[in-house]
């Protein structure tokens, strides 16, 4: 026997997004679900795209039902339901593309404003040295370590992964920081690059908890072990209070300003980053920059084109170890968190396709037109900086560079011993 449509559809929204759904668009979902006796799979299709074009700032799912449903009145049935779900799907993915601008910066709520402000400190038993998270063989992989001596970031990136990492918006620094580092043993025959950004911005917290002494200390005792310290912030005053190891880097993300306003909330702005970058370097601290995300949309030609030409302008390839280019990247978990926020993104308003991990991201030629541009503008610094892709697959490589590693090991050595040679200039 079947069930009746709201008894159907009570059971169907359990395991769905609908609680993230705004009150106006539950009444309004709940009685077309029950109307035209929506499937679990059109329910759940149809409010996650209720939620992204509320995100996206487009007509709410709502007018736009009503207005294909005008379009085929005179189909009745299963039929009508079957045409208007395939108008109303084609109009979303019309919207996917790189049509869309950063016109002004959107107000937050003021759940999102607050979160992950909690700071505390806990000794646990968890290792803080391993592999990085997203290492893979099925990309082309620098095989970088990670000491993750804070766990969880309290920038609000709408298209962070670090937020999926954690159970709670609680930022937690290792109370046993200090005795855990002190037990990596690294082989003093061989070069490493570790990072430190992975799980928290690496420069954000300061010296909170004793955190960067704990870190330099680090560097000093290991000084074949290149310590990246990868940030949004510019939070830099405590790494100029003294000599730093050689064998430090400080790194930045860099975007267009348009970006950092509307998707990488409560972050210091490009002008800031930069800024920053240069204190560093005239301290003489090697710097980097990471164009990752690079994100696709009307104005993104201009908008990276300034990015490259102030770095250009302000910093001596010598001063510079690396430079990467990278594209968004969301697994299935960070899509959903994506959507169960409050706030206006244009993030899921993007071509998607699955990498060979089974990831979402841009499609090839995408990426090969958005590398290729960032890697051109560099001009003058070819040959002078290194430069390398993040997680990209080989073939992309190819298409910026005009060349691709044998394996992730050769890609690694060439980094590290790169790096070091600049270092030790």
């Amino acid at each position: 026997m079947s069930l009746e449509p709201v008894t159907k559809f009570d059971q169907h929204v359990k395991t769905t997004l609908f609680e993230s759904l705004l009150e106006s668009e539950k009444i309004s979902v709940k009685n077309l679900a029950v109307q035209h006796q929506f499937s679990y799979q059109e329910l759940k299709l149809f409010i996650e795209k209720t939620i992204d074009l509320r995100m996206w700032g487009e007509s709410s799912a709502k007018q736009l039902w009503q207005k294909f449903s005008l379009q085929k009145q005179n189909v009745k049935g299963r039929d009508h339901k079957k045409q208007v779900f395939q108008l109303f799907n084609t109009h979303y993915e019309s919207l996917k593309d790189n049509s869309f601008s950063f016109r002004q910066k959107p107000e937050l709520s003021s759940e999102y404003k607050i979160t992950k402000q909690e700071l505390r400190k806990e000794g646990n038993q968890q290792e803080v040295f391993g592999m990085c998270a997203v290492q893979s063989e099925k990309t082309s992989c620098c095989n970088l370590r990670t000491i993750d001596a804070v766990k969880n970031c309290g920038f609000g990136c709408s298209y962070c992964s670090i937020q999926t990492m954690y159970g709670d918006e609680t930022v937690v620094f290792d109370e046993n920081l200090q005795v855990k580092l002190d037990g990596i043993q690294l082989d003093k025959n061989k070069l490493y690059h570790i990072g430190t950004g992975q799980a928290s911005d690496s420069l954000m917290w300061g010296n909170q908890h004793g955190v960067l002494d704990s870190m330099l200390g680090f560097a000093k005792k290991w000084p074949n072990a290149l310590l990246e310290f990868k940030t949004k912030s510019k939070n830099i005053k405590y790494l100029l209070k003294e000599q730093r190891p050689k064998n430090i880097v400080c790194s930045w993300s860099v975007n267009p300003q348009d970006i950092i306003e509307n998707e990488e909330h409560l972050t210091a702005s490009f002008a800031d980053r930069v800024k920053a970058a240069r204190a560093c370097a005239d301290h003489g601290i090697k710097v980097g920059f990471h164009l990752h995300p690079m994100i696709y949309y009307r104005d993104w030609q201009e908008g990276y084109q300034h990015v490259i030409q102030t770095l250009v302008d302000q910093f001596k390839p010598e001063e510079v170890l690396f430079v990467s280019f990278g594209s968004l990247t969301f697994s299935k978990p960070v899509i959903k968190k994506i959507r169960q926020y409050n706030i206006q993104s244009k993030m899921l308003q993007m071509p998607m396709v699955s990498n060979p991990e089974g990831k979402q991201t841009y499609p090839f030629e995408v990426k090969k037109q958005m590398f290729k541009f960032a890697y051109d503008q560099f001009q003058c610094w070819h040959d002078k900086v290194y430069f390398f892709l993040c997680m990209e697959e080989k073939r992309l490589w190819q298409t910026t560079f005009g060349w691709e590693y044998a394996n992730n090991e050769m890609f690694e050595q060439d980094l590290v011993t790169k790096a070091f040679a600049k270092i030790n200039q």
